[in-house]
């Protein structure tokens, strides 16, 4: 299979910025967005002023509001928002070629991991994972990071591989797509507990234990989901965990911090263009939790200060009355 012409369904930060990757060496990419805004400064200026401001895109970026436009490119990055992305494919014309899921989620409303979601709704596609940690507006600007590209095919994987890597974009292909998409879900809900400690004034040292916990809570959840421990020890789990609990480029962490800083829920989000998407993965992914007997008390805490069923106080109180036992456990 050749992989030449890209499609980008997502006109956010992080679409456009892999689009800005998809088009490099002046390759011809397409990426659809809802926002006329969006849209028109692509095609005028060469920038998405509305997601991306201050950033000049390539020429070979063009940009459209019409799905069927996308019908002649051989592959689609998948980047709209968890929430959306079962609407938007089951919208899209000839659904029915490699889909490429940039998206870090789970389906609120039924559970399912993306690439379940995108099975389902577009059965005749091969589905791969994209997944590390990316901040768009670096990945955008040309600055280097590493990421994962998951595919059970290795075909596949390796074509499409070799189609957007770069020095500064290196793709590592693996067959664990669970394993994938399970470590860029679980650290959107834990970027958001360690803004909560950023908020809080708990400290550097409180951050750096609750990664080291909340990764524990990652394996015990990914392990139950057929993922594979080395899968969430790299890029994709633990490298997208450090980076998204450390900086308030994260729209989760910068939530959390919000949260901390007493702030309600409801304030926070209503206040934002951009999704964090912890806040929706947080409650599904504690309902799975404890369907399935798993232990992950910070996942639970965050649940509950998103829902209102409990304060900062007692949810810190709560997560320091634990009784201790042994680390690996």
């Amino acid at each position: 299979m050749t992989i030449d012409r890209l499609g980008v369904i997502g006109g956010g930060a992080w679409g456009t910025a892999l689009a800005q990757v998809a088009a490099t060496g002046g390759r011809d990419t397409l990426l659809w967005a809802r926002e006329t805004e969006v849209v028109d400064a692509i095609n005028g200026a060469h920038e998405n002023r509305l997601f991306l401001p201050g950033m000049p895109l390539s020429p070979a970026v063009r940009a459209t509001g019409d799905l069927t436009q996308l019908e002649n490119c051989d592959a689609w990055l998948v980047v709209t928002p968890a929430q959306h992305t079962r609407a938007v494919l089951a919208a899209a014309p000839l659904c029915d070629r490699p889909l490429i899921l940039c998206a870090k989620g789970i389906e609120e409303a039924s559970g399912a991991l993306l690439h379940q979601v995108a099975a389902e709704v577009c059965p005749n596609a091969d589905v791969l994972v994209l997944s590390g940690p990316t901040f768009a507006h670096e990945v955008a600007a040309g600055l280097p990071t590493a990421v994962t590209l998951a595919c059970e095919d290795a075909a596949l994987g390796e074509t499409v591989r070799r189609r957007i890597a770069l020095p500064t974009f290196r793709t590592y292909w693996t067959d664990d797509v669970a394993g994938a998409e399970v470590g860029g879900a679980v650290k959107n809900v834990l970027a958001i507990a360690c803004g909560v400690v950023e908020g809080r004034g708990l400290g550097q040292n409180a951050r750096a234990a609750l990664i080291a916990r909340g990764f524990a809570e990652m394996t015990r959840f990914g392990l139950a989901m057929g993922a594979r421990r080395e899968t969430l020890a790299g890029l994709s789990g633990f490298g997208d965990l450090v980076l998204t609990c450390s900086s308030t480029s994260s729209r989760n962490y910068s939530l959390g911090k919000g949260l901390g800083e007493g702030r309600s829920a409801s304030d926070l989000m209503a206040d934002r263009r951009t999704v964090a998407e912890g806040a929706f993965t947080a409650p599904v992914l504690h309902r799975l939790a404890m369907n399935k007997g798993i232990d992950m008390p910070i996942v639970a805490a965050v649940a509950a200060l998103l829902d209102g069923s409990a304060g900062i106080d007692d949810v810190l109180e709560g997560l320091l009355a634990r009784p201790p036992r042994a680390e690996h456990h």
